[in-house]
C-alpha cells in the first residue's frame, strides 16, 4: 500500500451488511471504491453487486485486501470476525494491511483486538459512526477515529467518502469513549424530548406544532429535527433499537464506574431505556420512549397525519 489520496486506488473488504453497514459500505462502492463484502446472512449483502462490489463466501477471502472495515454488533462479534475459526486473522501469515472497526464496543474489548492486530502485523483503527442508514445515504455521516496517525492519515480519504465529519481523536483507542458518551447523550436527549413533548401535548398543543417552534428555536438541533416525523406520525421504523440503546448505556455506566464519574441523568435514563425492551417492543426504534413517557403520563397518543421535514438531504448522496 502507499500513502495515496486517491482511496480507489486501495482495495477495500467490508465484513457486516446489517443497516449501517450495508449502507455504508454501498457508499463506498457507489463512490468507485473496489470493494468486497461478507456478511454471515449472504442475502443482506447481495444487493451490493449491483453498484459493483464483489459478495464473498467466506472472511478468508478478505485477507488480501488493502484495508478491511468491520461493522458488527457486539464485542462478541467483533472478536469472531477477527479471530474465530476462519477469521480474518486466523491464518497470521496472510492478513490484511489495516482492520478499521465502525462497531460501537467497549474500549476494553477494542483494545484486545488492537492488541491482536498489532501482533499479526496488522494496523488497527477505531473508527465508530454517528448516524443511520438514512444519515448515510444523505451523506451526513459522522465517523471519529483513533489508532496509528499515518494509519488514519492513509484511509482518510475513504473516511470521507463515507459521511460529513471525520474526527481524529488521538491514538489507541480513545474514539471509543468519544463514541460512547455520544450514545449517552443520544439517550438521554430523546427522553428528555420525550417528556416536554407528552407535557406540550397534554396542556393542549399538538405535537407537531410544538416540535416545528422547538426545532427553530436556539435549542432546536439536527436530532430534535431529524427525530420530529417520528414523534408526530408515531413512525417507529427502526434506525437504531432500545437493546441496541441499552448496550451502550451499559457501557457507558461501566466506563463512568471505572472513572469515578457520577452520572445521576444517564442512570435514571438507562432505567427507562431497559423498561423499554421489557415492555418487548424490541424491534421498534428507540423513539418509542414517546409511546412509554405518554402511558406513563395518562395520554394516549395518536398519529398526527402531518407531513413533516426531517432536516435531512439527499443532496450529498452518491449518484
Amino acid at each position: 500500500m502507499t500513502n495515496d489520496s486517491d482511496s480507489t486506488d486501495l482495495r477495500v473488504g467490508w465484513i457486516g451488511t446489517g443497516r449501517m453497514g450495508f449502507a455504508m459500505a454501498r457508499r463506498l462502492a457507489k463512490g468507485g471504491v473496489d470493494l468486497a463484502a461478507w456478511n454471515r446472512t449472504r442475502a443482506k449483502a447481495e444487493p451490493l453487486a449491483e453498484v459493483g462490489s464483489t459478495v464473498v463466501d467466506s472472511i478468508a477471502e478478505l485477507r488480501d485486501r488493502d484495508v478491511v472495515f468491520t461493522m458488527v454488533s457486539t464485542p462478541s462479534d467483533l472478536e469472531q470476525v477477527l479471530l474465530g475459526e476462519g477469521g480474518l486473522l486466523a491464518d497470521r501469515d496472510h492478513v490484511p494491511g489495516v482492520v478499521v472497526d465502525c462497531s460501537t464496543v467497549s474500549t476494553e474489548s477494542s483494545e484486545r483486538m488492537r492488541e491482536a492486530c498489532t501482533d499479526r502485523g496488522v494496523a488497527f483503527l477505531a473508527a465508530p459512526v454517528s448516524g443511520n442508514g438514512k444519515v448515510v445515504k444523505a451523506g451526513g455521516l459522522s465517523l471519529v477515529v483513533s489508532g496509528p496517525e499515518e494509519t488514519y492519515h492513509l484511509v482518510a480519504p475513504l473516511l470521507a467518502h463515507l459521511g460529513k465529519s471525520v474526527t481524529y481523536v488521538g491514538q489507541g483507542d480513545v474514539a471509543r469513549l468519544v463514541k460512547i458518551c455520544h450514545n449517552l447523550f443520544l439517550g438521554v436527549v430523546t427522553q428528555s424530548l420525550a417528556e416536554i413533548t407528552v407535557l406540550a401535548e397534554k396542556g393542549g398543543v399538538s405535537r407537531a406544532a410544538f416540535l416545528d417552534f422547538l426545532n427553530n428555536s436556539v435549542m432546536g438541533s439536527v436530532f430534535s429535527r431529524y427525530k420530529t416525523p417520528a414523534f408526530v406520525n408515531l413512525d417507529y421504523t427502526p434506525t437504531f433499537t432500545p437493546t441496541l440503546l441499552r448496550k451502550d448505556f451499559d457501557l457507558g455506566l461501566a466506563a463512568a464506574r471505572q472513572l469515578d464519574v457520577p452520572m445521576p441523568v444517564a442512570a435514571a435514563t438507562a432505567q427507562l431505556v431497559q423498561a423499554t425492551v421489557s415492555s418487548g417492543r424490541v424491534d421498534e426504534d428507540f423513539a418509542i420512549l414517546l409511546d412509554q413517557q405518554a402511558a406513563a403520563s395518562g395520554l394516549v397518543l395518536k398519529p398526527e397525519d402531518v407531513v413533516v421535514d426531517d432536516g435531512l438531504s439527499a443532496a450529498d448522496e452518491v449518484s
